[in-house]
């Protein structure tokens, strides 16, 4: 059973049983994929000038490349930037959408990579990076439990038995309200920290 991260002089510290951290690795590895775009996957890699790498551009990608994600859980982790205004939104995801998502897919393979052991033990940089993969996470969740209001979050809130589980939203609320606590654990760890 899980134990809360606390701050410790080793660093930020928590405890996963074994198919606490299966969970949480097919989470971070399943958000990952989300963020792969639909033209990277499985496309070999070719040459990038240095500079546009550097900028976190490629010159071969063109403006509709960068389109608002049509998958609304994408979306939710890549929203607009511009409320109201599709042409500002646009260049601003031409600008930053790369950089963004390679930062977000490596947050979530370095939380992936975390769950190898059950006595999770991190530095201050360490831990900001797995609380935004579990706030990634936690997005996608909500998105998929289609949670928009205080009301849905207290519905979900209430799910904390399972044996009394009886279908896939249910369990995934389970799963939400798990990964809600063991990233609002590691923000008080991180706040009593400062």
């Amino acid at each position: 059973m899980a134990r809360a991260f606390k701050s410790t002089p080793r660093g930020f510290t928590a405890r996963l049983d074994a198919t606490e951290r299966e969970l949480l690795r097919g989470l971070f590895e399943d958000v990952a994929q989300v963020l792969t775009p639909a033209h990277d996957a499985g496309a070999p890699s070719g040459e990038v000038d240095p500079l546009w790498a550097l900028v976190g551009m490629d010159p071969r990608t063109h403006a509709t490349d960068f389109a608002a994600p049509t998958d609304a859980a994408e979306r939710r982790l890549l929203p607009d930037a511009v409320h109201d205004d599709a042409a500002a939104s646009l260049e601003y995801r031409r600008l930053t959408e790369t950089s963004l998502r390679e930062s977000k897919t490596g947050n979530l393979k370095a939380a992936a990579l975390a769950m190898e052991t059950g006595n999770l033990v991190f530095d201050t940089a360490a831990a900001n990076q797995f609380a935004q993969a579990l706030n990634d996470v936690r997005l996608v969740l909500a998105e998929r439990l289609d949670l928009r209001d205080e009301a849905d979050a207290a519905r979900i809130a209430e799910l904390v038995d399972a044996r009394n589980v009886e279908d896939v939203d249910e369990y995934l609320a389970l799963v939400y309200n798990f990964v809600t606590w063991l990233q609002e654990t590691l923000m008080q760890a991180l706040l009593a920290d400062l």
